[in-house]
């Protein structure tokens, strides 16, 4: 048996309130056991992380690994091939920042790079985190996931690759859906409001219809397959709810009633807060603002105030948050940054924490993963220092184990 014990940490188990001096036993890739002392069997290999706070594995439900800042028609100039091999440091980088599962919701490419990917890290191929995919957010025409707005009319009929996964009525919608299942797909994105990114919509617009959304939903549910939608205003927010989603990606501009009613459905949120208030707390002479395409600046302008009132109720609200951070539209490197900005808008540690461990992987459906307890998969990070006083500690993770193995580790 391959045995580590770990010890001189205090051990937060992703759902209690605070974190205790424990030791951890680990055999065969899995927690064996967590108690004040363990006895290690013979050859385990020891880890002191006195001085440290061990937690389990974070998981990020929102990534991009195959896209990075700009964004817009950068999606179009690499093959799937180019984006998969641009995406193996992308990989590491977020497994070293102490994330063992992310969840990808979309590759910017008309392939399927993620899904490779995916297999390609189960099969012990290449290192990175577990990766649950949604391989492309379906959308409808001129809604978020449409760029062909970002060229000239005259040459819109040639860019159907834009259009990545254009969907237009319940016919149109259902084979989308089947198409995506069929390639491997563990989740269904979509497109239920425009968004700061795309040129051709606005964040507090519905586009798609609820007959559409209810159509979609129903497809994938049909499948076993859970649906998210990426949705910033009220409307959008409450038919996809209506339709049956297990989460809102974004719900930047959710009013308290919206929030309530994700309460009451049991949907939860993933905010991916860093990316959207880092610009709207900024004042227009921010280089930030500088580098933003004229389209985002326009609509951030528009909705900056309601952005801040928005994150200032989802604070207050009882939703179930899960982290998410929409790495992609920044460096990926940067992800952690989501800790701070959470609790920067009043969202307790506590539970921005939890939000990127044991609700995280309530939401995700895997059981194994987001606590530390007795037969659940190794994965455990350390950092040096407490994270419940001092959010920032979740930046310098120095010590990362994913299912038993070691792979990061400063000690």
């Amino acid at each position: 048996m391959a045995a580590t014990v770990i010890t001189g940490a205090n051990v937060w188990d992703g759902l209690a309130t605070q974190a205790q001096p424990r030791q951890i036993l680990v055999v065969d890739g899995r927690v064996h056991r967590v108690a004040d002392t363990v006895e290690a069997p013979p050859d385990a290999q020891m880890v002191d992380l006195t001085g440290h706070t061990v937690t389990p594995g974070f998981i990020d439900c929102h990534t991009h690994v195959t896209l990075a800042p700009p964004v817009g028609l950068l999606l179009a100039l690499d093959s799937a091939t180019t984006k998969a091999l641009k995406a193996l440091p992308v990989l590491q980088a977020l497994l070293h920042n102490g994330f063992t599962t992310i969840r990808d919701v979309g590759c910017g490419d008309v392939d399927y790079p993620t899904i490779d990917l995916r297999n390609a890290i189960a099969a012990g191929l290449i290192e990175g985190p577990r990766m649950v995919v949604a391989p492309h957010l379906i959308s409808a025409r001129g809604g978020h996931g449409d760029f062909s707005g970002m060229v000239a009319g005259q040459y819109q009929g040639c860019c159907r690759p834009l259009e990545l996964a254009a969907a237009d009525g319940a016919d149109e919608i259902r084979v989308r859906v089947r198409q995506q299942i069929r390639a491997g797909a563990d989740w269904i994105k979509f497109g239920a409001t425009g968004g700061f990114a795309s040129p051709s919509d606005d964040p507090g617009h519905a586009t798609y219809s609820q007959e559409e959304m209810d159509v979609l939903v129903a497809t994938a549910n049909d499948l076993g397959v859970p649906v998210t939608p990426h949705s910033y205003g009220d409307e959008g927010i409450q038919r996809a709810v209506r339709a049956g989603v297990r989460s809102i990606e974004h719900g930047n501009l959710a009013s308290p009633a919206t929030l309530q009613m994700m309460h009451d459905a049991g949907v939860f949120m993933v905010p991916t807060q860093y990316t959207i208030l880092s610009g709207a707390r900024q004042g227009e002479d921010d280089p930030l603002w500088a580098a933003l395409p004229e389209h985002s600046r326009r609509k951030m302008l528009k909705y900056r105030g309601a952005l801040l009132d928005a994150a200032d109720s989802l604070a207050a609200s009882e939703v179930q948050i899960a982290f998410g951070t929409d790495a992609g539209m920044f460096p990926h490197q940067d992800n952690w940054l989501e800790f701070p900005m959470m609790v920067s808008t009043g969202i307790t540690p506590l539970r921005a924490l939890r939000a990127a461990t044991s609700v995280a992987a309530e939401l995700l459906n895997l059981d194994d993963v987001g606590v530390i307890a007795d037969g659940k998969i190794a994965d455990l990070i350390a950092m040096p220092g407490d994270p419940f006083t001092d959010i920032e500690a979740t930046g310098r993770v120095d010590f990362v184990m994913k299912e038993g193995v070691i792979v990061k580790d400063s000690t």
